[in-house]
C-alpha cells in the first residue's frame, strides 16, 4: 500500500533554493524565478534529469547550471514546432493516400463493413470510436453531410477519415485485412512493406500528441519503437547502433517519410541550425549516434 501525500505547495523562492541546495548552479536568481514563474516545475523538471548524478537524492552534478536546463527547453520548444509542421505533412497525405487506394476498390463505406477487418473485436472498437469523433465534429463539410443526407449513419470515408484522430488512422490502416491494398499505400512513401507503415503510423500518433501537448521530446524515453528496416529504396541510414525507444529513430523515419513526399523539404537543414543555435544541447542525449552527421538521411 502506497504512503500518503503530505507534500504542501512551496513558493518559486522556495523551489529555487531547492534546486541550490542540490548544487545547481543558478547565476541569476532573478531570472530563475521569472523563469519557473512561466514554465512549471514539475515541466522543466523533466529538462535536467540528465544532469542528476543522483536520481534517487536528486543531487547534482557538479558544474551543471541553470541556464543549459533553459537552453534544452528551448530547443525542445522549438523543435516540436519544425517536428509538428513535418507531421501535419505527413498525416495529411497518409489520409489522402488511404482514401484515395481504399476508397476505389473497397467503397465510400469499407471501415463500416466487418467483411474488410482483420480483427472483429478491433472493428468494433474503431467503429465506435470513429462514430464519437465524427460526432465531435464541428467541420462545415460534415455538418452539411448530416444536414443533407441520413443514411448512412456515418459520412463516406474521404469525409470521414478527414476528422478522425491519428491513433484512430492508424488503428483503422492496422485492422485492414486485405493486404494488397495497405501495401500500395506503403509503396506510395518508399517502404517495401505494410508493417513498416503500420509501425510508423503508431509511432507518428504517439509524437503527435507529444507535441500538441507540448511534451517534452527531446530526453524522451519513447514507448513505441518503430520498425527500422535494414535497406530502404531510397535514401536512409546505415548505421543502427542507437537505443530504439530514443528520440533519434523517430527523427529518422519522420525525415524519410517527409522525402518520399516533399523531396524539397528543409526539415534536415533546419535542425541542425536549431543545434547550432543550441550548442549546450548534446545529440547523444536523445539516442543520436557517433557521426550521424555523415548518414546519407542526416547529409
Amino acid at each position: 500500500m502506497g504512503v500518503k501525500y503530505t507534500h504542501q505547495a512551496i513558493t518559486t523562492e522556495q523551489q529555487i533554493d531547492i534546486l541550490k541546495e542540490r548544487g545547481l548552479l543558478i547565476a541569476d536568481v532573478e531570472h530563475a524565478i521569472n523563469v519557473l514563474d512561466s514554465i512549471s516545475y514539475f515541466r522543466l523538471a523533466g529538462y535536467w534529469r540528465h544532469l542528476e548524478a543522483d536520481h534517487a537524492m536528486r543531487q547534482f552534478k557538479k558544474g551543471s547550471c541553470f541556464d543549459e536546463i533553459i537552453d534544452l527547453y528551448a530547443f525542445d520548444k522549438q523543435l516540436r514546432t519544425l517536428l509538428f509542421t513535418a507531421i501535419q505533412t505527413i498525416e495529411i497525405s497518409v489520409r489522402t493516400k488511404i482514401i484515395k487506394h481504399f476508397a476505389l476498390e473497397f467503397g465510400a463505406f469499407w471501415f463500416m463493413e466487418k467483411d474488410f477487418a482483420a480483427n472483429e473485436t478491433r472493428f468494433e472498437l474503431n467503429l465506435a470510436v470513429i462514430r464519437k469523433e465524427v460526432s465531435r465534429s464541428h467541420d462545415d463539410f460534415i455538418m452539411e453531410h448530416f444536414r443533407k443526407y441520413s443514411e448512412p449513419d456515418l459520412p463516406p470515408v474521404w469525409k470521414t477519415l478527414e476528422v478522425i484522430s491519428m491513433g484512430t488512422l492508424s488503428k483503422l490502416y492496422a485492422n485492414f485485412l486485405d493486404a494488397t491494398a495497405k501495401h500500395s499505400v506503403a509503396r506510395e512513401f518508399g517502404l517495401n512493406h505494410h508493417k513498416f507503415l503500420r509501425s510508423w503510423l503508431e509511432c507518428l500518433a504517439v509524437l503527435r500528441n507529444c507535441c500538441a501537448h507540448h511534451s517534452r521530446i527531446s530526453n524522451r524515453v519513447f514507448p513505441v519503437k518503430p520498425k527500422m528496416p535494414s535497406q530502404m529504396p531510397n535514401t536512409w541510414i546505415e548505421n543502427f547502433s542507437f537505443r530504439e525507444q530514443t528520440l533519434y529513430p523517430q527523427l529518422c523515419y519522420v525525415v524519410y517519410w517527409l522525402n518520399s513526399i516533399s523531396p524539397d523539404n528543409t526539415f534536415v537543414a533546419r535542425f541542425k541550425q536549431l543545434l547550432i543555435d543550441h550548442p549546450s544541447v548534446k545529440p547523444h542525449f536523445f539516442g543520436f549516434p557517433y557521426n550521424w552527421e555523415k548518414e546519407p538521411l542526416w547529409r
